[in-house]
């Protein structure tokens, strides 16, 4: 427990540095909102250095790999490589505010990503509000994942269904729907193998909630046979 509660100070502190250098996206940075799903994470997907040690993933992006920060990744002897930022905050873009993700080299032990299995539902409890975006990150593995998330808002509820892309998959500058939250990565195996050494992805999708009604909580279901990662939700308040 105080591991969790000092990880959850640590981004905290984390998310206002990197708001304050985050001015690409149109939103102001205090109709940002980080959702907490600490609480929700089951898997360590990411390979961080804690104390000068590498700390391996347990439980990779897909079965045999994962991803490395980018101080594991100079301990391991990959200098040049693109790794994970080693601030889990990643900074806006034009496409996306700033959004937390939960990997850290101080929290080597933590869980860092929810693990979405086929046919598991989950049930991600925000707070009451308008929004003008909302943004859930995700990597596919195994293939595109059928993703069904139902819009949960004060007056009923919409279903959509949208197609989540392999995490080895980019997508068009032009895409309404999905952007990168990080883009171009190589991914390594759980004893510091990198096995490729780009074009992995961290995938943030838009769900368009409606501006008009106000949203109480999103569901998620993957209806594939894949490897679904959750990784954070960010929403942007109107």
């Amino acid at each position: 427990m105080q591991c969790k509660s000092g990880l959850k100070y640590f981004l905290a502190g984390a998310i206002a540095c990197g708001m304050l250098v985050s001015s690409a996206y149109i939103a102001q940075d205090n109709k940002v909102v980080q959702i907490d799903i600490t609480r929700s994470l089951n898997v360590r997907p990411v390979t961080v250095l804690a104390d000068g040690t590498l700390v391996h993933w347990t439980k990779g992006v897909d079965r045999e790999n994962g991803y490395m920060t980018t101080a594991a990744a100079k301990v391991n002897g990959d200098q040049n490589s693109n790794a994970l930022p080693d601030n889990p905050v990643i900074p806006a873009t034009g496409k996306h505010p700033a959004i937390q993700l939960y990997y850290n080299n101080k929290y080597a032990s933590g869980n860092q990503a929810m693990l979405l299995a086929d046919s598991d539902t989950f049930t991600l409890k925000i707070p009451k509000s308008k929004y003008a975006d909302f943004f859930i990150c995700l990597t596919s593995a195994y293939g595109k994942s059928k993703l069904e998330y139902d819009l949960v808002y004060s007056d009923g509820t919409d279903t959509k269904n949208i197609t989540v892309p392999d995490w080895a998959n980019d997508v068009a500058d032009n895409d309404p729907d999905f952007s990168y939250v990080v883009h171009d990565l190589p991914k390594w195996s759980n004893t510091g193998k990198q096995t490729e050494p780009n074009h992995h992805n961290i995938h943030a999708l838009n769900i368009h909630p409606d501006r008009k009604r106000t949203l109480t909580a999103v569901q998620l279901k993957n209806n594939s046979k894949t490897y679904l990662l959750l990784w954070a939700a960010t929403g942007v308040q109107i």
